[in-house]
């Protein structure tokens, strides 16, 4: 029988860790002795330079988005600031290929992050790989990826880099909905210290409205050392009746330069949430008010504190040396309310994480071609511990005690090779994952055990076509492992194995001073998936899902010459089309649930000194909410179909005409207050509204 480590075993563990960090930093300075120069060969198109630092992806990537071999979205915070996103999923749903639900009453708008990428669930993001400054965010990203508790705030956001395919060797375990790296912002570079603050007052008209406060400051000092204070925080209510939320995000960022061509990096972060959720209504419920509240008792809440250390080293213009440790500890606790009314559902969890991650880059020629090698390890230690109980409403009687421990450590360890040849850029890669989770019953004295091997190959291609032109495709393969709740209740007959997903995309990129678009075909075959089966009690869980994703993302965004008689303006628009059906089960070929075919955005800016106006207009088609793809709705509200709607929204913002001074921002989201409303199928069930017409202000003033 095995069970997880103690918190005192846990210490000792990261005392350990960091002695190893330690060494390795060490090492690192004398290659700065091997440095050669590398000349481009001849009639090769110009190398980017190795230099990662602040790029999570690795390799030369930052400064050369418009040449990556995949989908690929960079969103920074002038157009996230344009938009008038309140939250991260109105920045999302804006993106080609990814649609983002509204997670009010269902399970903590606050608290969850909802995304599904090209046709996969979108409950919790748990098919794609969402990483916060290049650094995984679920509190346990084996155990348990669902995002049930995102310790996330847009104020502290910098840019949002969504790669939706050609990712998958160096980050996982599951990214078959791509990677998604939420990066705060930076220490600034420049002697002194520079800021800004601001606050946004939210009016919904129904419910109430709330406030969001932001803080900033950092700078750098001439010795080489930079500091940056974050703070975002959030207190009022949603557009649902009694739904109060308060949030605080902190963070301080480290950074000290030893020389120009390395430095190291730290983080400390602290997050804590509360958010009363109103849950769903029934069909009659919402005809009478779609935006009451049933459930004043539900609530979510949770903490998370963490810091993450890392050295870079770029050695010379061919080799690069990086190495980061991270650590976090979270809990989350939810409290739901039966359908009878009368017993409530507490769910406390505590969660545990450790990470170290080193990586080298070396670049060499070969005959008439140029290699980046990378070689990587990723090593990951979770630790936590969940349990659930009832509570009698009205006597306070406690029951139904039913505490897990849950341990998994995993190995993964990739390389690969991005081959200049000419205008081609191709790059084969492997990465090998062995994951060993083990879930222990306390009141049953019993242990579950499972250990995943798996080898995930990929392979990336991209032509140069010319300065404006790449074309690109490639092939990735991508798997989950068993999680922490499902290793105790499948049979044992029937031992679960990961679940794989091959995909396939190719598609085109262009970008000149004025022009911006991409047009790209996906095909994801995803097989092997597990779900629990309808019927078994106590509930058992198999590999029986199969599903097909295809379709075609298109995006473009133009800027009028400023000669012209329309200087000044610009105009963006994206279009996705997705059809994800189930290949399996005695549902085959209808449409998985919660997830629109078409969804399209269409929008103008004009900006004239200091004067900035921004119009758009975003559209999702129906979905369903099971997978028979059911029309009539149950008289609970969860099941039925789940019509298309399209949102209008408008922005004016004024800025101060020097860099630094006051700006002021004031806009309307669904300016037509369009009623619509999506479902829920969990045990807060029913319908649930959308945000209703939103007013907001906010001003902001930087030093």
């Amino acid at each position: 029988m095995m069970t997880p480590q103690s918190p005192s075993h846990f210490t000792r563990d990261l005392r350990i860790t960091t002695t190893t960090l330690a060494s390795l930093v060490m090492l690192a300075f004398p290659l700065a002795g091997l440095a050669q120069q590398t000349t481009t060969p001849p009639g090769q198109a110009a190398l980017e330079p190795i230099q990662v630092s602040g790029d999570w992806l690795g390799t030369g990537l930052e400064s050369s988005v418009k040449t990556y071999p995949g989908a690929r979205t960079v969103v920074k915070k002038q157009e996230i600031d344009s938009t008038g996103a309140v939250n991260i999923g109105d920045v999302m749903r804006r993106i080609p290929g990814v649609q983002s639900s509204e997670s009010a009453g269902s399970a903590g708008s606050a608290v969850v992050l909802n995304i599904g990428v090209r046709g996969l669930a979108g409950r919790y993001s748990p098919r794609s790989t969402i990483l916060l400054d290049g650094i995984p965010l679920a509190v346990a990203p084996y155990g348990q990826p669902q995002l049930s508790f995102a310790p996330l705030s847009l104020n502290n956001i910098e840019s949002i880099d969504v790669v939706r395919g050609g990712g998958a060797v160096r980050f996982g375990p599951q990214n078959v909905g791509g990677i998604i790296n939420f990066k705060t912002r930076s220490i600034p570079a420049t002697i002194g210290i520079s800021g800004d603050a601001s606050v946004r007052y939210n009016s919904y008209g129904k419910g109430g409205g709330n406030a969001q406060y932001t803080a900033f400051a950092g700078g750098q000092a001439e010795n080489g050392f930079g500091m940056a204070f974050l703070y975002s925080g959030k207190d009022g209510s949603g557009w649902r009746d009694k739904s109060d939320e308060h949030l605080n995000d902190f963070a301080l960022k480290m950074r000290y330069e030893f020389s120009p061509t390395s430095e190291l990096y730290a983080k400390i972060n602290y997050y804590d949430v509360l958010s009363r959720t109103p849950g769903g209504l029934s069909v009659a419920q919402y005809a009478a008010d779609p935006f009451q509240n049933t459930r004043q008792r539900d609530n979510w809440s949770g903490t998370r504190k963490g810091f993450d250390v890392g050295y870079l080293n770029t050695i010379s213009d061919r080799q690069e040396l990086e190495i980061r440790t991270y650590f976090s500890q979270a809990t989350r606790q939810s409290t739901l309310i039966r359908a009878a009314g009368t017993t409530l559902s507490h769910n406390p969890r505590a969660y545990e994480t450790l990470g170290i991650e080193p990586r080298y880059t070396h670049r060499f020629a070969w005959g008439g071609s140029t290699h980046d090698v990378t070689v990587g390890y990723r090593y990951l230690r979770e630790r936590g511990e969940d349990s659930s109980y009832e509570e009698v409403v009205r006597t306070g009687v406690l029951s139904n005690y039913a505490p897990f421990q849950n341990s998994t450590d995993a190995h993964a360890g990739y390389i690969d090779d991005k081959i200049a040849l000419g205008k081609w850029r191709i790059t084969p890669g492997l990465r090998f994952e062995h994951v060993q989770s083990t879930r222990y019953e306390v009141n049953k004295k019993a242990s579950y055990e499972v250990t995943n091997n798996q080898p995930l190959p990929s392979i990336n291609v991209a032509y140069l076509l010319n300065e404006q032109l790449t074309v690109f495709s490639n092939y990735n393969t991508s798997f989950g492992v068993v999680q922490n709740s499902q290793l105790n209740n499948m049979s044992p007959t029937s031992p679960l194995s990961p679940e794989l997903a091959k995909t396939i995309e190719g598609g085109l990129r262009w970008k000149s001073a004025q022009a911006l678009a991409e047009a790209t075909v996906f095909h994801i075959d995803f097989d092997n998936q597990i779900e629990s089966i309808q019927g078994t009690n106590p509930s058992v869980s198999r590999n029986v899902g199969s599903t097909q994703h295809e379709g075609i993302e298109l995006a473009i965004d133009y800027a009028f010459d400023q000669q012209s008689v329309l200087k000044g303006w610009s105009v963006y628009a994206n279009y996705t089309y997705t059809r994800a059906l189930l290949k399996s089960g005695k549902n085959v070929g209808k449409d998985l649930p919660f997830y629109a075919r078409t969804t399209d955005t269409v929008g103008t800016r004009f900006k004239s000194g200091p004067w900035g106006v921004n119009l758009s207009t975003t559209h999702q088609s129906r979905q369903f909410s099971d997978e028979a793809n059911t029309i009539a709705e149950s008289a609970d509200g969860s099941i039925g179909e789940i019509p298309g709607f399209r949102l209008w929204n408008a922005q004016v913002e004024w800025k101060s005409p020097g860099k630094k001074g006051f700006d002021v921002f004031a806009g309307i989201n669904n300016l037509t207050d369009r009623r619509y409303f999506t479902r829920t199928t969990d045990p807060n069930r029913g319908k649930l509204v959308g945000a209703p017409r939103t007013v907001y202000v906010q001003g902001r003033y930087a030093f």
